[in-house]
């Protein structure tokens, strides 16, 4: 499912328009993106919690020739899905 799937969904539910429901989406997703990159939690009850999360740098290893290659520490996203999330899933 896509951005476009979800909003001509809602918007076909709701009767808004596909563009008010498109921008009304979007900015909710900017809003998760900007607190993400604040290293704030998103928490969205019964659905799940994104935060963010540090990985060390480390040294890893080029497969092709085998050489040495540092990797450097890097902040990726988590995403815990919430109790009602993990049922509907099962």
């Amino acid at each position: 499912m896509t951005k476009k799937d979800i909003v001509i969904k809602i918007a076909d539910e709701t009767g808004v328009k596909q563009i008010d429901v498109k921008k009304v989406v979007q900015k909710t997703l900017d809003y998760i993106v900007e607190s993400l990159a604040r290293g704030e939690t998103v928490e969205l009850r019964n659905f799940g919690i994104f935060k963010t999360k540090s990985r060390k740098g480390r040294i890893g290893r080029n497969p092709r020739t085998g050489e040495s290659v540092p990797i450097p520490e890097k902040k990726v996203v988590t995403f815990k899905p919430g109790l009602v999330m993990k049922a509907r899933v099962k």
